[in-house]
């Protein structure tokens, strides 16, 4: 249950929240005045920017559960609770490690911490001690259906894979970024067998990663993921841990010559590579640190109604979570998180208020899921994937607030993922019962399907959607204004023009499309042959 929160902190609280908010506050129809007194709280300096694992994140997580029982969900936390405990573990690397290179028939070579590599935390392991030949293959992609199979013809069996950073030209936008990620290709890796990865930099492409010099500065800078029961930090791919990146010299004193020809293709205007196995061996001995961060999700219930269709659970998500407080400098230094995600937890909490004042219970039940550690890799939610408070079949789909921009009057809605699953018709049906176009992706280059939490839920193979406000009309200028000058950065607070008129019109727009959900007959199943329904085996239409 319910954290104690000492007299003397509440009171202070209240006097930092009451400091911050007296200067002109607007009055407002009680509607909108419900999504801007979430906010109000939520966003206030005395939340210190909600970081994951930080005392003011557990009092946010504590009004939340709050409110979802003002809202008349049932706890589906831990205990009879409104809390799920998450176990987050912050860990990094403990030393520099040990990278050396043994020719074929040559003697041992140790390769240079910040010339040649730098080393990679495990999660996992306190300790990594690795030996294996090491094999190139080029991006590092399996997916034929794209054009793509870096691993064709080749055995990684028992090998290290070494690959390059990014994706080749021609993926869509939530493709090239689900394999541009490093843990994705470990991943596809881990799955033909191979016992390590490691990234190379390319000297061709400094303008589309991070420098060498920039990674080896930071090799130590602390990561986020979760906890096992025993203790132990989570790692998706145990038996093929990323063990550091090589910069460009590093990678010539494994490849040898090999190497003037990877040089040579990286420069193409489009890049083909050929894999190449290294004449030698490579040893590597690794040190990870990990310090406990305990933190929550924060869920509720509204039991379905229909004897054959309330053991089904429709989500609704949105992070609780910001990042905290800048290290240094002058000023505003608190990252209060306003737009980023204090309102998308507003619309979360409004949303349930809707279904109690409705009169009529959903036919599925429908989980309303506040997450932490969203900033620090979708951790929250991958947590609750893993480790979910009913069981993982009965979940038929998620749909993800996080991040509406609502400084204008939105004229359309945004579906991230909708023409994926059969999620898409329903969305359509309820967006378009309201007087609203559906619109299409208007930054498909960005790949934001993959990026949020929604996406914890895909790679358990349940059709998701992630909603937005559209861009139609002034919205085009408003979102290009807040990721430029807002996004992540101390001014995304009250002081935005917030429009709190579209706060009601949010929610509205997200408890249609719940409904139709949780109302349907058929639960959503992926379309036929959808790369990532086909990929994490998730139900799928037969036509």
């Amino acid at each position: 249950m319910f954290r104690r929160i000492a007299l003397v902190s509440l009171l202070a609280l209240s006097a930092a929240v009451s400091a911050q908010t007296t200067p002109a506050i607007p009055e407002l129809p009680a509607d909108q005045a419900a999504m801007r007194a979430h906010v109000m709280f939520l966003a206030s300096d005395a939340m210190k920017g909600r970081e994951a694992g930080s005392p003011e994140y557990d009092i946010a997580a504590q009004y939340v559960a709050s409110q979802f029982y003002a809202a008349g969900l049932k706890p589906a936390g831990d205990a009879g609770g409104y809390l799920q405990k998450v176990p987050l573990v912050s860990y990094k690397a403990a030393d520099q490690g040990s990278f050396v290179w043994t020719a074929r028939g040559g003697q041992p070579v140790t390769l240079t911490f910040g010339e040649d590599y730098a080393p990679s935390p495990v999660p996992g392991h306190a300790e990594t001690s690795l030996s294996a030949p090491v094999v190139f293959v080029g991006y590092g992609i399996d997916a034929p259906q794209y054009g793509q199979n870096d691993f064709k013809g080749v055995d990684v069996r028992g090998k290290i894979v070494a690959f390059v950073p990014g994706t080749p030209a021609g993926l869509g936008g939530e493709e090239r970024a689900f394999f541009g990620s490093a843990a994705n290709k470990a991943a596809l890796a881990a799955a033909r067998g191979a016992v390590g990865a490691i990234q190379l930099v390319m000297p061709s492409a400094a303008g589309r990663q991070r420098s060498f010099q920039l990674m080896a500065a930071g090799y130590d800078r602390p990561r986020v993921g979760w906890a096992n029961a025993d203790g132990t930090v989570h790692n998706p791919t145990p038996g093929t841990p990323i063990l550091g990146t090589l910069s460009a010299a590093g990678a010539a004193k494994l490849f040898g010559k090999d190497w003037d020809a990877v040089v040579k293709a990286a420069a193409a205007e489009t890049p083909r590579y050929r894999p190449v196995a290294a004449r030698g061996t490579l040893t590597v001995a690794l040190k990870t640190s990990a310090t406990p961060m305990p933190s929550s999700n924060v869920i509720g219930m509204i039991p379905g109604s229909d004897p054959k269709l309330k053991d089904q659970v429709v989500v609704l998500s949105a992070h609780l979570d910001h990042i905290g407080v800048n290290e240094g400098g002058d000023g505003d230094r608190i990252n209060n998180g306003a737009l980023d995600n204090a309102i998308g937890i507003a619309s979360l909490i409004e949303e349930a208020k809707r279904f109690k004042e409705s009169g009529k219970p959903p036919r599925r039940s429908v989980m309303f899921l506040a997450v932490t550690a969203e900033e620090k890799g979708l951790v929250g939610s991958d947590y609750f994937a893993n480790n979910p408070t009913v069981p993982l079949t009965s979940i038929v789909a998620d749909v993800n607030l996080d991040m509406p921009i609502l400084t204008y009057t939105f004229e359309d809605m945004i579906v991230f993922g909708a023409e994926r699953s059969t999620l898409g018709p329903i969305v359509r049906k309820a967006v378009g019962a309201l007087g609203l176009p559906l619109s299409p992706d208007p930054m498909p280059e960005e790949g934001i399907f993959v990026r949020s939490d929604h996406f914890r839920f895909v790679q358990k193979g349940i059709p998701s959607v992630f909603l937005w406000p559209g861009q139609k009309g002034p919205g085009a200028a408003a979102v290009k204004t807040f990721m430029s000058n807002n996004y992540h950065q101390p001014s995304d607070d009250l002081s935005l023009p917030i429009d709190w008129s579209q706060g009601p019109r949010f929610v509205g727009v997200n408890y249609a499309i719940a409904r139709e959900i949780a109302d349907g007959d058929a639960r959503p199943v992926w379309n036929k042959g959808d790369y990532f329904g086909t990929l994490y085996k998730g139900p799928m239409a037969v036509k």
